[in-house]
């Protein structure tokens, strides 16, 4: 059999049937202050695609580190076939400060694909364009609610690409929402370059979430099995995956507290009530109700809203009908895991 060739990345040579711990370099913020960001590389004896997982573009969306974290502990990743690259923290800057933005205050995940003689931002993106999207053929970054905000688990993903559409139903979230591409994203410069990339939302902000999390490892393996890295046996049972074809938010009519909000994976109708909305007394209470059938996807965490504040996200259907059992079909899929199961980070 031909030996594979050595992968190198960031000066280092990984050989084949071995994983190393590396890091890129980053621009510092003085010459005392050196950055690096970190990467793990598997690169498998036998050939097959090479897939890139990354967390924490926005520097407080910490679920996917943990999402890695367990992910690189699965037995099923010795045998791999191909190479995967694993970025658990992307915006290394906004994590160390509890912040979604870089340092001036642009938004990495806007900044692509980057450039070696640009802003911070622009330069960040760029090494990470180079070394890690460039390189690869497929794509999972890893995402979670922001700004005071929770998501319940889903695939955001370009539908209307078949390959794309293949590895989104098979990382087997609840449900999948046929996203637009956004200017200066990472999935839409990957897009671009025809390298299909599923964004998962999942979670809030400086949070784990076990659902989150849980649901992440699963899927990514998932992911891993249906492009040949990785043997993964496949349950046969019907699909539990609801397709979007679009969302909207929710906002506030008026300023109050916000109380007894619905709970995610929630299917609506239009005039079903999402929360109750009070003044400061509690002499005044109107419902916050849908405006549309659909199955809430996210809401804000913050009890205190101002008007116009985005409260609810829903995900729109053609058929919502099974929607109730299929959420819950999707909860009850991830009791019992066995290997990979959630470990609370804070209990170790």
């Amino acid at each position: 059999m031909k030996t594979r060739a050595p992968f190198e990345i960031a000066g280092q040579k990984v050989q084949p049937g071995s994983r190393v711990s590396m890091s890129l370099s980053m621009p510092g913020q003085s010459r005392y202050t050196p950055l690096s960001m970190p990467l793990h590389v598997i690169h498998g004896k036998k050939d097959g695609p090479t897939v890139f997982i990354n967390a924490a573009i926005h520097g407080d969306e910490i679920n996917g580190i943990e999402i890695i974290r367990q992910l690189l502990k699965q037995k099923s990743l010795n045998r791999i076939r191909g190479t995967l690259l694993c970025v658990p923290v992307v915006n290394v800057y906004g994590f160390l400060h509890h912040t979604r933005y870089m340092p001036d205050r642009r938004d990495l995940n806007r900044g692509f694909p980057g450039s070696e003689h640009g802003s911070l931002t622009s330069r960040v993106a760029h090494v990470f364009r180079k070394q890690i999207i460039d390189r690869s053929d497929y794509g999972i970054d890893l995402h979670t609610g922001s700004n005071h905000r929770t998501n319940f688990p889903h695939i955001r993903a370009n539908m209307a690409d078949a390959e794309t559409a293949k590895l989104a139903r098979a990382f087997n979230t609840a449900v999948i929402v046929n996203a637009s591409l956004r200017d200066g994203s990472l999935r839409g410069y990957a897009v671009e370059k025809g390298i299909p990339v599923l964004l998962y939302e999942a979670g809030e902000a400086l949070r784990f979430d076990k659902l989150a999390v849980s649901a992440g490892v699963r899927g990514i393996l998932n992911v891993l099995g249906c492009v040949g890295m990785i043997k993964r046996e496949v349950k046969r049972r019907p699909h539990v995956t609801l397709e979007a074809d679009s969302s909207h938010w929710v906002r506030g009519a008026r300023s109050g507290l916000i109380r007894e909000p619905i709970r995610l994976g929630t299917r609506v109708e239009a005039g079903d009530r999402l929360a109750y909305l009070s003044d400061l007394l509690g002499d005044e209470q109107v419902e916050i109700k849908a405006t549309q059938e659909g199955v809430v996807i996210g809401r804000t965490n913050l009890p205190i809203v101002n008007e116009g504040d985005a409260l609810f996200h829903v995900a729109e259907f053609d058929n919502t009908d099974k929607a109730d059992k299929t959420v819950e079909r999707f909860r009850a899929s991830l009791e019992g895991l066995g290997e990979g199961d959630y470990i609370d980070p804070l209990a170790e």
